[in-house]
């Protein structure tokens, strides 16, 4: 199987090969600011399965806890296609959502649910289009 993902203008790409070894989401604040959401969700993949096409910037940080995470976006159109923590070596995590894929599998872990937004378990039980 092989996934690929891409930043709003095209111009950065991600091809996974094979199913992610992870994914998730993410309620912690850092996250909720990246990516402008309530959550950040993420598939993890073992780096050496992702290939990347296209120019990139970069935006360190270092976590609550004191280890670097590198997050990877298109300078164009200011979408972050994949990052890398520290603690999670030789792997790569790619937004899901940049996969534009509604039948992407459902995430299997959640992180940091102490910050997470107090509505977050209602489902959704009416469709607006």
């Amino acid at each position: 199987m092989l996934r690929t993902a891409s930043c709003s203008c095209g111009r950065l790409t991600a091809s996974c090969a094979g199913k992610p070894v992870r994914n998730s989401v993410c309620h912690c604040l850092d996250c909720k600011r990246r990516s402008g959401s309530a959550f950040a969700w993420g598939a993890t993949y073992l780096a050496d399965r992702v290939t990347t096409s296209g120019a990139f910037s970069t935006y360190a940080r270092t976590s609550d806890e004191g280890y670097w995470a590198r997050f990877h976006f298109c300078p164009d159109c200011g979408v972050t296609l994949w990052y890398e923590i520290e603690r999670r070596p030789r792997l790569v995590t790619i937004p899901a959502g940049t996969f534009a894929d509604p039948e992407f599998p459902a995430p299997a872990v959640s992180v940091y649910e102490e910050r997470q937004c107090s509505w977050y378990a209602v489902e959704a039980s009416e469709r607006m289009f």
